[in-house]
């Protein structure tokens, strides 16, 4: 019987040059590590990527790093020499993808534009990652997560209708770019490899990123005038599906918006005379009755604790959920079953719980090979690799170029 050999992962083989710093490009970068492909990630000598020194830090590096580098070889490189400029020559001549996310211009500037390193590499894809984007009237305004958020309509409708609009606690702008710019990425390489070996550009802007989250907003807009707003912990127009108190003060999630779902649900909290009515069959109804339909899932949640709650609604196959913290997820079955809790060890040894990695491939999966590294702890193996000898290194040390 022949042997299978081991799957190889799924970008073996793929070179991606990441010129970005802090959260956008090199989140797209981290994705493309974690599944195989040879990450060379840019950093300033001077510091590095300023994540490295964001958050908490356990002596001196900031933890975010060791997941935001994993899987990367860091080189140190300054752009802004003609030394460090034809570094990154050399390296996008064999590389598949680069990855930017600086101000728009700012490459060309540095002779490193697409147009330039395509010039060399006609098949090299570029994820641009930016406020505005490569063109239009805002192309050249800084632009952070924060204003992608607010410009593509996620702040207006995130929080309560008495309060200032509020933000997640988490950077989700610069995620779902970065998100973005993978999956163009991915989309231009399966175009490139079979429809006649061009690259071309992924640009990607934070707000339009935000925006195609945004599910009928515009249309909603566009044909009834209505600008959706704040409404809380509920969900504009799909109902129930709401954040609820329960006796010992804790709080629960339950989303009964589906029609027979629904049905179990008022059946569960004693309610079958709502959940019989023809009128709130389907959600259409029960969206001109969401007061009283949430009014009586939240006068059953306060009779009950939490846990009697969510045992009540599984039994019924409601989906329902209490509110995780990083306490719960550290410990949580479902997390540890699927491999979302990653234990690794520093070179200090000390023990650290790292998130997984999604998604999950069934034959190819990604894996952490190493976390992220020490700044420039791959600089002269990588320059070894595009041609500069011992000499040149040190000569590229004495100038500070790297």
């Amino acid at each position: 019987m022949q042997s299978m050999a081991a799957p190889t992962s799924a970008l073996d083989g793929l070179k991606v040059l990441e010129l970005g710093q802090l959260i956008a490009g090199p989140f797209a970068g981290k994705i493309f590590a974690e599944f195989g492909a040879e990450v060379i990630k840019v950093e300033p000598p001077a510091g590095g990527d300023p994540l490295r020194q964001w958050r908490l830090l356990h002596e001196g590096t900031s933890l975010w790093w060791y997941v935001q580098g994993r899987n990367k070889k860091s080189v140190t490189v300054d752009l802004r020499k003609a030394e460090g400029q034809e570094i990154i020559r050399r390296l996008a001549r064999t590389a598949d993808i680069v990855i930017e996310n600086f101000r728009p211009g700012t490459l060309e500037k540095w002779g490193l534009g697409y147009e330039a390193l395509a010039a060399a590499n006609p098949g090299l894809i570029m994820i641009r990652l930016s406020g505005f984007g490569q063109t239009g009237p805002y192309r050249d305004q800084p632009g952070f997560g924060s204003v992608g958020e607010s410009m593509g309509g996620m702040r207006h409708i995130t929080g309560f209708p008495d309060r200032p609009p509020v933000r997640m606690n988490i950077s989700i702008g610069d995620a779902l770019a970065s998100l973005h710019g993978v999956i163009g990425a991915l989309m231009a390489l399966r175009h490139r490899d079979t429809h006649g070996g061009k690259g071309q550009v992924v640009d990607v802007a934070l707000y339009e990123a935000v925006f195609n989250m945004m599910e009928s907003l515009l249309p909603d807009y566009d044909l009834f005038g209505e600008i959706r707003d704040r409404i809380g912990t509920g969900l504009t127009n799909i109902v129930p599906s709401n954040t609820y108190t329960t006796r010992d003060g804790k709080s629960v999630v339950i989303g009964g918006n589906a029609d027979s779902i629904y049905k179990r649900l008022m059946h569960a909290i004693g309610r079958d005379d709502l959940g019989q009515d023809p009128e709130l069959a389907s959600n259409v109804g029960r969206v001109r009755r969401t007061a009283e339909i949430d009014g009586a899932i939240a006068a059953w949640t306060l009779n009950h604790d939490l846990d009697d709650v969510i045992a009540t609604l599984k039994a019924a196959d409601v989906p329902c959920a209490k509110i995780y913290t990083a306490a719960d997820i550290a410990t949580d079955p479902q997390y540890l079953a699927r491999e979302m809790i990653c234990q690794t060890t520093l070179l200090d040894g000390t023990p650290l719980k790292l998130p997984g990695i999604v998604p999950k491939l069934s034959d190819t999966p990604g894996e952490m090979r190493w976390v992220g590294p020490r700044l420039g702890e791959h600089t002269e193996q990588v320059l070894r690799s595009i041609g500069y000898g011992p000499d040149d290194i040190e000569r590229l040390r004495a100038a500070r170029a790297i």
